[in-house]
């Protein structure tokens, strides 16, 4: 038996269980079985850690670039965790779904989830500890704000960078208001509107999540220099907050 062969049996032995890590971490069959097929095509002599290390990688980063799962597409794990975990797990940031699974439900120390998720096991175990903090607390009711927050931090992002000014005064609450700890505060959704379209401009702002809710960073050379954090009530932003101290920009991790 030549060295592809073995190493093709090997793989085939760990499917099951690389199946079932890609699967939660994912949330369904098909992202799952993307996940396999990449690390199969990434495969080395180094198997067994190494392999659920590879799978991991590749769900965090397609968990990275992708929207949140339709209704329908997370059957397979439903089934699996029931739906009032899938509910919370869908409002976890990347890195801390994929150290809550890999940590809680597969016993992967920290030390091994590190390099995955490109943090020490110090910071590992932070993300792991507030997502099983919110798996444990968040309620029905404050799963539906996080998910309003998320849809007005999404929408006001994408209206921000085409400029729309039609789409951002629809997102704001008439009596929205800016405040900054670099200048003086912005009231009024057409005067916010109005400084927002200057986001057309900002190629490197994302939506990522910052204390437990999803925020507007702005990079520049991979670094954090505005964080914009907001305040949503009955569906619009009501509040914005906009952070460039760096003293305060010390994002998780």
């Amino acid at each position: 038996m030549n060295s592809s062969d073995f190493l093709s049996r090997q793989f085939e032995a760990h499917r099951g269980h690389l199946h079932s890590v890609a699967l939660r971490i994912l949330g369904s069959d098909e992202a799952a079985q993307a996940a396999l097929r990449e690390a199969r095509s990434r495969l080395n002599g180094n198997l067994g850690g190494w392999l659920t290390t590879v799978v991991g990688r590749i769900c965090l980063d397609m968990l990275r670039a992708r929207p949140p799962l339709p209704p329908g597409q997370e059957t397979a794990l439903a089934d699996s965790v029931g739906l009032a975990l899938l509910a919370v797990l869908e409002t976890l940031a990347p890195d801390e779904r994929l150290a809550l699974v890999l940590h809680d439900l597969f016993g992967l120390p920290y030390e091994e989830i590190a390099p995955i998720v490109e943090r020490s096991p110090a910071a590992a175990r932070e993300l792991a500890g507030r997502a099983r903090r919110r798996v444990r607390g968040l309620s029905p009711v404050a799963e539906a704000d996080l998910r309003a927050h998320r849809a007005a931090v999404a929408a006001f992002l994408a209206a921000a960078g085409e400029g729309d000014f039609d789409a951002l005064s629809a997102i704001l609450a008439p009596d929205v208001v800016v405040r900054s700890d670099a200048g003086p505060s912005v009231r009024g959704a057409v005067a916010v509107a109005g400084q927002a379209v200057m986001f057309a401009r900002l190629a490197t702002a994302s939506s990522e999540f910052v204390d437990g809710l999803p925020a507007i960073v702005v990079r520049e050379g991979g670094r954090p220099v505005r964080v914009m954090r907001f305040t949503v009530a009955g569906g619009r932003i009501a509040e914005i907050e906009v952070l460039t101290d760096p003293a305060r920009l010390r994002l998780p991790g």
